[in-house]
């Protein structure tokens, strides 16, 4: 066997760093990869449906749908892909940028045995059995609800209602009940959450302020204030990555990953395409998954141990998709509002 050189070795060792950092930012998984499917929501009118916030039970192993302007909330079973309606919620007609549109209910929130949905048609929030799927008790707020999250750590609903800058904590100590407890009020209007029960913090965005809010959920007050540098559109939704502390901050066209447990300092950024709204992390895959709706792209990336992110996968989907939720298996459910359906991801077996 030939004698190495100590100039050789050092040649050998840089050419095998550099291999390695080729392979870390190689090219992402094409759309092959994955199988892209439809499935069809019930009482879909010709102009689709309206869909903003879905949910996933991992529990259960189901999909919540708010389907709008259906007057519905389409249950989708992860296992099977069957459909179950829950109806009966009321609908009205509102008009926006000078169209017309019928909205109804448009968030749900998973909590303990009860699904939270919350409802632009009468600006209420119900709950829903989450084994029986049973429409329970309502709560009319005096705002139309957008984003709808439970807080295990107090047991309660946090609301999102950017029509007033404020934020709506309800009651749900109690089986089948919901109660007013208090309002939060903003300097901007309320988009997004993120939810970290262990350290009792709720995460929101101020999207017409561009700012991230980490909020004590016990006295309600605004920690910490950051920047995430999102531009004139705003930050749009969050996702948490918990035993790092890092946050993940839906930009319109990019992610990025904050450093929740210190400054708030930006660790990385990605690139996503046009239309980026609420987003979704499987913590147990460390993957995020980003929809662009205008870009019709579902992105895939790898979070690690430093926050920073890697495009795993580039999947082709559908214009208007968006706001994806994934499984435990990777699977990605993304609502397709024109075309009145849900896009079902699915990673090819290996």
């Amino acid at each position: 066997m030939p004698v190495l050189t100590r100039g050789a070795l050092l040649c050998l060792a840089v050419a095998g760093v550099a291999g390695h950092m080729r392979a870390e930012s190689a090219s992402p998984s094409p759309s092959a990869s994955y199988s892209v499917t439809g499935v069809a929501l019930p009482g879909a009118a010709p102009g689709g449906v309206f869909m903003d916030y879905i949910a996933y039970d991992a529990a259960r192993h189901r999909v919540w749908i708010p389907a709008g302007n259906t007057g519905s909330v389409a249950v989708i079973d992860a296992k099977t892909d069957s459909v179950t309606p829950v109806t009966g919620f009321p609908t009205t007609e509102v008009e926006r940028g000078g169209r017309k549109r019928t909205v109804g209910p448009s968030s749900a929130s998973v909590g303990e045995g009860v699904v939270f949905v919350g409802n632009r048609g009468d600006s209420s929030v119900c709950g829903i059995g989450a084994v029986s799927l049973v429409k329970g008790a309502c709560l009319t707020l005096d705002s139309m609800p957008d984003g709808v999250a439970y807080v295990a750590a107090t047991k309660e609903v946090w609301v999102t209602t950017p029509r007033d800058k404020s934020i709506r904590i309800l009651d749900a100590s109690k089986p089948g009940a919901l109660t007013a407890k208090a309002k939060v009020a903003f300097d901007g209007e309320p988009e997004g959450y993120a939810v970290d029960n262990a350290r009792g913090t709720f995460f929101t965005n101020l999207e017409d302020k561009d700012r991230t809010l980490a909020i004590d959920v016990r006295s309600r007050k605004t920690v910490k204030t950051w920047l995430p540098q999102c531009g004139e559109d705003g930050p749009k939704g969050l996702a948490l990555e918990a035993g790092n502390d890092f946050l993940v901050v839906a930009c319109s066209d990019h992610v990025e990953v904050l450093d929740a447990g210190h400054d708030g300092q930006i660790l990385s950024k990605l690139d996503t395409g046009a239309g980026v709204d609420n987003i979704d992390y499987v913590a147990s895959r460390r993957e995020l998954f980003a929809a662009a709706s205008a870009a019709a792209r579902l992105t895939i990336a790898r979070l690690d141990a430093q926050g920073h992110l890697t495009a795993a996968a580039s999947v082709d989907t559908a214009k208007g998709a968006r706001n994806a939720v994934a499984t435990e298996a990777g699977v990605a459910y993304l609502t397709d509002s024109p075309e009145g359906k849900v896009l079902v991801v699915r990673p090819a077996t290996r």
